[in-house]
């Protein structure tokens, strides 16, 4: 006769199991591998429980350890989001702009990886005097972000600054495209130094003829013979190559992609891979188009894939997603120029007279037009 089973009550026992292994981990975790911290660590290592009862922006929930040469601990903490919203601004931007300072992070990035001389410092981050060093380290002490070794010798990071800068550092890791998107709305806001002046608005031809600069590097280079410029009816316009398309893996230890660098970097390019609009003083570039830009996809077809990637006004919308498989290779970039920037249109007519000129230049590179 079988025998049946209460399914609910071997649930709950399981549950109940891992509960018990939660605690006992966590026990282990507080009482094994802690780093000794001084004693002004302790006033920051408060145990928190943790609720719904905080306001309706919410909290935030942290703890830490850093298991280096100068170990450091944080127990889990919170922070409601309101009290962090209420820091006194003027004091935090000074506390960011003291450690914005280039020399002094490099300071402190220095001796994070171990304690250094001053000389030390000086040769390493080619300071040029001890005068210039004597500046930033008297103020890193004063701040207690640095101490030295009695009778000037080595410098270090305290023990309980060591973990706050290197999540400081881990944020900052997190936010550093926001350098460029700045830059790119910044090129939005500063049309007129790469688009020129003109009585009659800006021309978006030049956005064109910027895209079509890069297809033609590539077949200068040996890896592109043919070229479609496909104008479509909402106003955007398709460049395309069969060269060997933007290479798509990821930077060493980064989810960012070449191809999102090519698209959103302004210092990627050389000025070869940029065009000049009358009275700009500055060369437009693909990030530039993608700014420019109300929308912007890439497709690149490499290593037996096809890959895409949206942006609005030069910000990725998407990551760089596997769409489908192809035998081919090449570049495939859509765009539409934004209204807010550009009164007049992509024309036809301007685009078959470039075509022709290109032509006459590149006689062994074929070229498609489509409207």
């Amino acid at each position: 006769m079988p025998v049946s089973r209460n399914y609910e009550q071997e649930l709950d026992m399981l549950k109940d199991e891992v509960s018990e292994i939660k605690q006992l981990l966590r026990k282990f975790l507080k009482d094994e591998n802690t780093p000794d911290a001084p004693p002004s660590a302790s006033a920051q290592s408060n145990h928190v429980d943790y609720d719904d009862s905080d306001r309706h922006i919410g909290a935030i929930y942290y703890s830490g350890q850093y298991n280096g040469q100068k170990g450091f601990r944080w127990d889990p903490q919170k922070r409601p989001v309101d009290q962090l919203l209420e820091l006194d601004s003027d004091k935090a931007a000074k506390i960011l702009a003291a450690l914005g300072n280039k020399q002094r992070l490099d300071i402190l990035i220095s001796v994070l990886q171990g304690p250094k001389t001053g000389i030390e410092l000086v040769d390493q981050l080619h300071m040029g005097t001890t005068g210039q060093l004597y500046h930033h380290t008297k103020a890193l002490t004063g701040a207690d972000m640095l101490v030295q070794e009695e009778r000037g010798g080595r410098y270090s990071l305290p023990a309980h600054r060591t973990l706050p800068l290197l999540l400081l550092l881990a944020a900052c890791s997190d936010l550093l495209d926001a350098s460029h998107y700045i830059e790119l709305a910044e090129a939005r806001n500063d049309a007129a130094d790469y688009l020129g002046h003109s009585e009659k608005g800006y021309d978006p031809h030049h956005l064109l003829w910027a895209v079509l600069q890069n297809s033609i590097l590539e077949h200068e280079a040996g890896f592109s013979s043919e070229i479609s410029i496909v104008l479509q009816k909402d106003g955007s316009v398709t460049v395309s190559d069969n060269g060997r398309g933007i290479p798509v893996q990821a930077f060493p230890n980064s989810s960012r992609t070449p191809v999102q660098a090519v698209l959103t970097e302004l210092s990627h390019y050389n000025q070869s891979a940029s065009v000049s609009a009358p009275g700009g003083r500055k060369g437009i570039t693909m990030p530039i188009v993608n700014a420019l830009s109300e929308r912007l996809s890439v497709e690149v077809k490499r290593e037996g894939k096809v890959f895409r990637q949206d942006f609005k006004h030069g910000i990725p919308q998407s990551e760089l997603l596997t769409i489908g498989l192809t035998k081919e290779t090449g570049t495939s970039v859509t765009f539409l120029p934004d209204s807010d920037i550009f009164q007049s249109v992509l024309d036809n007519v301007a685009i078959k007279q470039r075509i022709m000129e290109l032509q006459s230049s590149y006689s062994k590179l074929n070229f498609e037009f489509l409207f």
